[in-house]
């Protein structure tokens, strides 16, 4: 029964990367991360009173979070604004691998055979998946949107790695999931608030434009043919990325707490979200390249399971 819910939460958060790539295009990215952090942090609001505070001693490791999160979200939503979510999905599902090196430099943790075949191929991915890149235009050494969606990948694994020390029993901190999980995003709204509020005022008025205020306006100019003028526009879809989002990491903490649950297969069926998002964005928005892409893909995913092999 856990396995069919580590599958129904790999099947959620691909259905969280497809309605975030449908409602960031040709939309303001600021106002649309404020609403998914808003959203999020009601949908968690009645579980908070059933979760211990702590104090100032434990919210400034949450905050501390907050700021990562947040940090890897906004890169991430600017890159899935501007990149194909075929190119998107590919990175973002190397995050294990980032992962799991910087266990080996910061923990000090060691590496078996299949784990370092594993690493090697998932670097022949992004390589590969630079070259499928070539095709569509985009250059991955100097394109400011592929940096961003690095830049996501590699905050992403941070906060693992950081969650490992927050909730770890045995030389973390052992803090609830739950007092993290709904904590961290009701910083997050707070501070994404604060952004689009000063965006409003005044002072960001040298910032845009003719004096219009903009959300895209902090994005680097240029970057293709929403450019730096986008205008945010309502969309159901924001809505459902709070919602896909959500119901999937209860589904994946539900899931952990079954009898029997293997938190590697797990955390390895979940990172298979990227087949959904990618077989839907190729459905959706008719990418290009899915070919040499799905090769790509391939790889990644078959590095993900030399790494869960080599855990066995």
């Amino acid at each position: 029964m856990w396995l069919a819910f580590a599958f129904l939460s790999a099947a959620l958060l691909g259905f969280y990367d497809v309605s975030k790539k449908h409602a960031l295009r040709d939309n303001a990215v600021v106002p649309v991360l404020f609403l998914n952090t808003l959203f999020c942090s009601v949908i968690f609001l009645p579980m908070a009173f059933r979760t211990p505070f702590g104090g100032w001693e434990v919210q400034r490791y949450i905050l501390l979070k907050a700021c990562i999160v947040l940090s890897s979200w906004l890169l991430g939503y600017i890159g899935m604004k501007h990149l194909p979510i075929t190119i998107v999905g590919p990175i973002n599902a190397t995050r294990p691998v980032m992962v799991l090196v910087g266990a080996l430099l910061i923990f000090g943790e060691r590496l078996n055979v299949l784990q370092w075949a594993g690493v090697v191929l998932a670097i022949l991915s992004f390589f590969l998946l630079s070259r499928s890149g070539r095709k569509e235009g985009i250059d991955f050494k100097h394109n400011r949107w592929i940096m961003c969606t690095v830049g996501a990948a590699v905050l992403g694994a941070v906060s693992g790695l950081y969650d490992k020390y927050l909730m770890a029993a045995d030389g973390g901190l052992g803090l609830p999931r739950l007092t993290v999980q709904c904590w961290y995003n009701f910083y997050q709204a707070a501070m994404m608030g604060v952004v689009l509020l000063w965006m409003k005022s005044p002072l960001s008025k040298p910032l845009h434009r003719g004096g219009e205020a903009s959300a895209a306006s902090l994005l680097p100019p240029g970057g293709g043919r929403e450019g730096a003028g986008a205008s945010f526009s309502w969309r159901w879809s924001i809505l459902f990325i709070s919602i896909f989002l959500c119901i999937a990491d209860y589904v994946y903490f539900y899931s952990l707490s079954l009898d029997g649950a293997l938190v590697s297969v797990v955390s390895m069926v979940r990172r298979g979200s990227v087949l959904v998002s990618f077989m839907l964005g190729a459905l959706l928005f008719h990418e290009k390249n899915l070919r040499s892409k799905a090769i790509d893909l391939a790889l990644v995913l078959l590095s993900m399971l030399l790494l869960w092999l080599g855990r066995a």
